[in-house]
């Protein structure tokens, strides 16, 4: 039944790992205007922005990678009842996750510190949280763009 449980669970998580991400460039430039309309950045705010998400962006992409090769793995030891193998990659994964989430929650203060008092205070006010839940300041579930795990940008 254990076995089961965890087929499932590893199954379920392998899809919510980005297969096909839109392009990163309009990923980020969809998220800037959102964050233009909301929040009313100005052009230099908006160009911060662009720079903070793309180099996020950048930065977390070889974490995607290895969060893919993992997955892979523990499906593959899944399969063959390996449970050594699991247990390492099963911390290998929560290590990634924690890295992933390190990086988004760092662009987002990077973001939040450019924005005006007036527009902290609207993006506070948007899901009654602070800065990184609010008002499209996650990355979505499953990759870049949405909240871990497994955060669109």
């Amino acid at each position: 039944m254990k076995v089961l449980a965890f087929l499932a669970l590893t199954s379920l998580l392998s899809y919510a790992l980005p297969q096909n991400l839109p392009d990163p460039a309009e990923r980020i430039q969809h998220r800037i205007s959102f964050l233009t309309k909301h929040l009313s950045l100005t052009a230099a705010q908006q160009q911060q922005a662009t720079t903070i998400f793309t180099d996020a962006t950048v930065a977390e992409k070889s974490v995607f990678d290895q969060m893919r090769t993992a997955h892979d793995s523990l499906k593959a030891a899944v399969e063959k009842n390996d449970t050594a193998t699991i247990d390492q990659l099963a911390g290998a994964i929560g290590n990634l996750t924690a890295q992933l989430t390190a990086a988004h929650a760092k662009a987002d203060a990077a973001f939040y510190q450019v924005l005006t008092p007036d527009q902290r205070s609207k993006f506070t006010e948007s899901e009654g949280h602070g800065p990184g839940m609010g008002m499209g300041m996650g990355h979505g579930r499953g990759g870049p763009g949405g909240r871990p795990l497994g955060a669109p940008f």
